[in-house]
C-alpha cells in the first residue's frame, strides 16, 4: 500500500496535481482499498477468489468521477488489440528469409547466442507449465531473440525478448524471459518456500491476480533463476500523461481496489479490514508517508541529475 501511495503522490507531481489535492487523491486512493477490503472480508474465501476487477468495473469508477479521459482510454475493443500480433510491426523485420527482432540500442540487442540461448531456456521453461498449456506451447518454435532494458525496478537484470511463430507464420507471440532475484523481503520475512526464483515470482502471481497470463512459467538458465511470460496479452495501461484531475483520482482508486482485492485472495480480508479501522487514521498515516517518501525521491533524483552534469556518474547517450 506505501508502494501504492507513493507512485501516486509522484505520478500526480507529473501532472502538476501538488498540495491539498494531491493529498486528497492519495486518501482516496487509501480509502478505496479500505472500503474494498471490508467489502471483501464480509465475503467466503471462494467470493474472494472468484471476484474480478475488470475494465467495466473501472469505467464505472471513471463514470462516478467524471473523467472522460479516462473512459477513453479504457476502451474493451483496444485492450483486446494489444497482442503480440500489433506489436509485430513494430518491433520486428524481414530479414535473409524470416522475422528478426530488430535492434533498437539501448533498449534492444542481440547478443551472441553462445552467451544466451533462448531456445535452450524456452525448451526448459515448457516443462513447468501445467500439461494442458504444453500441447500449444509446442506448436510454436523460436525464432529470434534479443536483450531487452525494461522497467525501473528490473534495470541493471537480464531480461530477454523471444519471438516464435507457428508453422505457417500465422499467429506470431512473444515471450519474456525476466531474471528473478530472491525477494527483497527476506532479511525481514526469511527465506521463500521455493528456492527457485522464478516460480516463486509465478506462484505469487497466480494467487493475487484474477487473471494470469496462461503462459507463466519458469526456468533456469546458466545460474540464472528466469520467469517468464507473453509480452502482450491484453493487458491495457493508461497514459498518466493526458490525465485530468479526476481522471487521475478515479484511476487512483481502481488500484486501490484492485491492490485489496490482491491482498485478500493472499490473506485474510476480514483481519487486514479489522486492522485498517472504520476510521481514517490509516488514510491519514499512508498520506504522510508517500508524500515524505515522494520528497526524498526527488532529492535522489536532483542528485542524480547533478552528478552526471558534473560527470561523476558517466552517461552514455544516444547518436
Amino acid at each position: 500500500m506505501k508502494r501504492l501511495a507513493v507512485s501516486v503522490v509522484l505520478a500526480g507531481r507529473n501532472l502538476r496535481i501538488a498540495g491539498p489535492e494531491a493529498t486528497q487523491v492519495v486518501r482516496g486512493t487509501v480509502r478505496a482499498y479500505r472500503d474494498r477490503m471490508t467489502e471483501l472480508g464480509a465475503l467466503g474465501p471462494l467470493e474472494v477468489w472468484y471476484d474480478r476487477v475488470d475494465a467495466g468495473a473501472v469505467l464505472k469508477i471513471a463514470r462516478q468521477e467524471r473523467a472522460k479521459d479516462l473512459q477513453r482510454q479504457l476502451r474493451v475493443s483496444k485492450i483486446r488489440q494489444r497482442t503480440s500480433l500489433q506489436a509485430l510491426p513494430k518491433l520486428t523485420e524481414q530479414a535473409n528469409g524470416t522475422i528478426k527482432i530488430i535492434d533498437d540500442p539501448p533498449l534492444v540487442g542481440h547478443l551472441d547466442p553462445e552467451v544466451f540461448d533462448g531456445a535452450t531456456l524456452i525448451e526448459a521453461y515448457a516443462r513447468s507449465l501445467p500439461p494442458d498449456r504444453r500441447p500449444l506451447l509446442e506448436r510454436y518454435r523460436v525464432l529470434d531473440t534479443a536483450r531487452k532494458v525494461v522497467g525501473v525496478g528490473s534495470v541493471g537484470t537480464r531480461c530477454y525478448l523471444s519471438l516464435l511463430t507457428d508453422a505457417d507464420l500465422r499467429s506470431p507471440m512473444f515471450l519474456q524471459l525476466k531474471e528473478a532475484l530472491p525477494s527483497v523481503l527476506v532479511p525481514y520475512a526469511g527465506k521463500s518456500q521455493f528456492d527457485h526464483q522464478g516460480q516463486r515470482v509465478v506462484v505469487g502471481q497466480r494467487l493475487t491476480q484474477a487473471a494470469s497470463d496462461m503462459f507463466l512459467g519458469w526456468a533456469s538458465y546458466r545460474g540464472h533463476d528466469y520467469y517468464v511470460r507473453q509480452y502482450r496479452d491484453m493487458k491495457r495501461s493508461v497514459n498518466l500523461d493526458v490525465m485530468t484531475l479526476g481522471g487521475f483520482a478515479g484511476y487512483a482508486q481502481a488500484c486501490g481496489r484492485t491492490l485489496a482485492r490482491a491482498h485478500a485472495r493472499s490473506g485474510d480480508a476480514a483481519t487486514i479490514s479489522g486492522y485498517l479501522g472504520s476510521g481514517t487514521a490509516f488514510d491519514q498515516a499512508i498520506a504522510s508517508f508517500a508524500d515524505t517518501y515522494a520528497a526524498q525521491v526527488i532529492r535522489d533524483y536532483d542528485a542524480l541529475v547533478t552528478a552526471a552534469r558534473s560527470g561523476a556518474v558517466p552517461v552514455v547517450r544516444e547518436s
